[in-house]
């Protein structure tokens, strides 16, 4: 495993330094580097700033991709004043390398920006009849999911399918036997939930497990990919913040703080993704209906982010690595 936190790293400089080429913020602008779901909202979101008296003026440079290797690149050199990533384990690395404030998730809302869940993307009539976990594991079912170890999206995967078979009564080590056999049943791991989308429109597998606001944005870009919300799943909150170094910190926490107004939040739900507002969310209830079921990354059977990551995907002794090991999955290299 070594090899593969060398390669990650190699992997991680290169795309810095590729990205830092292709041009960075001005003096006067900001650079966001961002997971890949929120490339279309985000860019409307950055219009509306720019329409304020505070936005006027603002440059922004964006880079979009995979959350963990999107963080990872940050670590490595890429040029950020403010990151919108997809799991606070990614943040967490950032806080590691003492760019990011370690009280991110003392700001309003917690530092989520928005929230979404886990669902099944299905193909169209659902002939599988796929509906709870248990039949993705059914002889004959392929899985679609991305590579937990460059993927935020891959990771709230795995902890959902964890957590659903604890919330269902089973023990640590038969929910870890599910996750294992789910794996055997995944036919693509794909670097980012995007690229998983992308390979399950092409017409591999069965069914894709993804976010909420990935499907919704997929219909809104003309593609109508059905899904199912399981039974037990998990409510996906997406972190932003800023880089502590950034010279233009005051004006990136400016921007973070437009993100939480009452219009953002309307635009993040007209764009697929459920609200933190409050006010918002009730407005929006009947399209993001609140139901039993959905659980945190804090829930008892996890412990937040840092058990999480120790536990699970940690690349030599995490619970993923062995088993990427034992199927042969991308992070076995």
């Amino acid at each position: 495993m070594r090899r593969i936190a060398s390669a990650l790293i190699v992997a991680a400089l290169g795309l810095a330094l590729a990205r830092a080429a292709s041009g960075a913020a001005s003096d006067n602008g900001l650079s966001v580097v961002a997971y890949s779901t929120p490339k279309t909202v985000f860019g409307k979101i950055i219009q509306a700033w720019q329409q304020t008296p505070d936005g006027a003026g603002v440059s922004f440079t964006q880079s979009y991709g995979a959350s963990t290797d999107q963080a990872r690149a940050v670590a490595a050199g890429l040029k950020a004043d403010l990151v919108f990533l997809s799991t606070g384990d990614d943040v967490n690395l950032l806080v590691d390398q003492g760019l990011v404030d370690s009280r991110w998730d003392r700001q309003s809302y917690r530092g989520i920006e928005a929230n979404t869940v886990v669902v099944f993307a299905v193909r169209p009539g659902n002939p599988k009849h796929i509906r709870t976990w248990q039949d993705l594991v059914r002889p004959g079912v392929q899985v679609l999911t991305p590579n937990p170890f460059s993927s935020g999206s891959a990771k709230w995967n795995v902890l959902a399918a964890y957590l659903a078979q604890r919330h269902l009564g089973k023990t640590d080590a038969q929910a870890i036997a599910y996750v294992r056999q789910l794996f055997q049943h995944v036919v693509a791991q794909d670097t980012s939930g995007r690229n998983a989308t992308n390979t399950f429109l092409a017409g591999k597998g069965d069914v894709l497990l993804t976010y909420e606001s990935e499907a919704l944005n997929s219909r809104l870009n003309g593609t109508d990919i059905q899904y199912v919300i399981p039974r037990q799943t998990m409510l996906i909150q997406l972190p932003i913040a800023v880089i502590e170094q950034s010279p233009n910190k005051a004006k990136a926490e400016q921007f973070i703080r437009f993100t939480k107004t009452p219009a953002v939040q309307e635009l993040f739900a007209q764009y697929g993704f459920r609200p933190v507002n409050a006010a918002v969310a009730k407005k929006y209830a009947s399209k993001y209906p609140a139901r039993p079921g959905v659980y945190t990354v804090d829930d008892r059977t996890i412990g937040g982010w840092r058990a999480a990551d120790k536990k699970w995907f940690d690349l030599r002794t995490g619970v993923m690595a062995q088993i990427e090991r034992e199927v042969g999955g991308p992070s076995a290299g």
